[in-house]
């Protein structure tokens, strides 16, 4: 099997267990394939909720929240599977058809509900994923500050 290029970008586990948020850092293999993710995030123990942050090369974000019984998936650019594996992975999972050569507009898909048991609405999360004038690290920070660990994001993000 070839060696795959390193992709620039983040990959966090945030954590939230007894109403306390934590933060920490993925292999870096989770940027590159949905099952290399979805592994990494296996291997945080918790009794709380997990979530999965995947800033991909400055072109979009993922974030993943796997339950026992699913896996809830949001993708912030839909056209990104045209080029990355786990923007495709993500939009098998959600059996969603790849956009076309041709497409050119930024739409997500996936959950928009993923978070709104933590105080982040659907609406408002859409909002940001379209926010197409900012990173995904900004976007994934916007969204850490209004579920309540940005602090936590923010320490990870600053030890690397």
């Amino acid at each position: 099997m070839a060696e795959r290029e390193p992709i620039a970008g983040f990959a966090i586990a945030a954590v939230r267990e007894d109403g306390n948020w934590q933060c920490s850092t993925l292999d870096p293999s989770a940027l590159t394939e949905l099952d290399a993710a979805l592994t990494e995030l296996r291997k945080v123990r918790t009794s709380g909720a997990v979530l999965g942050l995947l800033a991909v090369d400055d072109e979009f974000f993922v974030v993943i929240r796997p339950s026992p019984s699913k896996i809830s998936l949001l993708l912030s650019d839909a056209a990104a599977a045209l080029d990355y594996d786990i923007a495709a992975d993500v939009l098998d999972v959600l059996r969603v058809p790849t956009p076309g050569e041709d497409d050119d507009e930024v739409w997500s898909e996936g959950d928009l509900d993923i978070l709104a048991d933590f105080g982040l609405p659907a609406d408002e999360l859409e909002m940001i994923a379209a926010e197409i004038e900012l990173y995904p690290d900004e976007q994934l920070q916007m969204i850490a500050q209004r579920c309540g660990f940005a602090d936590a994001l923010g320490e990870v993000l600053d030890q690397d």
